[in-house]
């Protein structure tokens, strides 16, 4: 009897999307070596979030996140991030003094079964794992709090969150693992502040504003100063000042049908089918309308256009077994951030 593989459901949403991105990152154990920003920036919000719910202790969470940019003050991605990370969890910290349910599991990981929901025949191939960011009780019920970053929050956001399968299925797979009834899900969405610390004027930028001024000038001169680099405190100041704004935290409940637990389950037995079909004749074909999803370059999308190329491998990729989000301290980041 073969091993059985475990998979995600960021592994089969991926399948979903595109064979040959799967292929690249679960099978071949692909990985860009030049992470997107995005989902870095989440899975340190995610931490965050992990010990702001356990112990409720700011210092905690801010000095997580000053080890986390160790290099902010020569790397100017670093230094905006440190900004936005600190400015975000304070002002998180400040929201939400007090919360209506009670945390009874955070970063909570799971392990089941994939059956066919017709038969009940349990897949010989693969098992299914997980982790959620969190298991509450509100009102004698339980929830799954899932924590979102976001650019911002509209009515078109918040109906993406229904199209969130992945945590649904994550709520069917814990009510078998706990013995418990999942009612829906609370999502904690944090909104990602737009703005940017003043970098000040070069000696060029300053005599070009100063001549300009001149001659626009009556008397032929100009009292303008040359414009300093904003400081640490100010700019934080200014970024603490955003999040006083209403709609920079929001929280939504789901409530999950039980219908939903069938209709994945089935999509889950028959992407299954589907992966040893693949495997079996090692065929896994290219999506090409995923390859510019979100508006930017699939990350594998390098790769498939040069073939498989060696060299590219050898010089943008590394190898790193699938599933890291289920070791210890990693956030689950494979799934857009809206």
């Amino acid at each position: 009897m073969s091993e059985l593989m475990t998979t995600t459901y960021s592994m089969w949403r991926l399948f979903r999307n595109c064979r040959m991105a799967c292929k690249w990152r679960y099978i071949d154990e692909l990985v860009p070596l030049e992470r997107d920003p995005n989902l870095a920036f989440g899975s340190v919000i995610h931490d965050c979030l992990e010990c702001w719910h356990g112990e409720r202790n700011l210092a905690k969470v801010l000095d997580h996140i000053d080890r986390t940019y160790p290099n902010r003050a020569q790397d100017d991605h670093q230094q905006a991030d440190w900004h936005l990370a600190r400015a975000m969890m304070s002002a998180y910290a400040e929201h939400y003094p007090a919360e209506e349910f009670e945390v009874v599991a955070l970063e909570k990981t799971f392990e089941g079964p994939i059956v066919n929901p017709a038969t009940g025949a349990t897949s010989r191939s693969f098992i299914l794992a997980g982790k959620v960011d969190g298991i509450v009780r509100q009102d004698g019920q339980y929830f799954l709090l899932e924590h979102k970053t976001a650019a911002q929050i509209d009515a078109s956001y918040l109906e993406r969150l229904w199209t969130d399968f992945q945590i649904i299925l994550y709520a069917w797979y814990l009510e078998q693992t706990l013995g418990i009834t999942v009612s829906g899900i609370i999502y904690n969405v944090l909104v990602k502040a737009r703005l940017r610390q003043g970098k000040g004027e070069t000696e060029a930028e300053y005599e070009a504003r100063r001549d300009e001024l001149i001659a626009k000038s009556k008397t032929g001169k100009s009292s303008a100063k040359r414009k300093l680099p904003e400081d640490d405190d100010t700019f934080q100041q200014r970024l603490q000042e955003k999040y006083l704004e209403p709609g920079m935290f929001h929280r939504e409940v789901l409530y999950i049908s039980r219908d939903q637990f069938e209709e994945l389950r089935a999509e889950l037995w028959e992407l299954s089918k589907a992966m040893l079909d693949a495997r079996r004749r090692d065929t896994f074909y290219r999506n090409t309308s995923y390859c510019f999803q979100y508006g930017r370059p699939c990350a594998y999308f390098q790769l498939c256009r040069s073939g498989g190329n060696p060299n590219v491998i050898e010089n943008h990729f590394q190898r790193i077994a699938p599933h890291e989000e289920l070791r210890d301290g990693a956030g689950e980041d494979a799934a857009p951030v809206f």
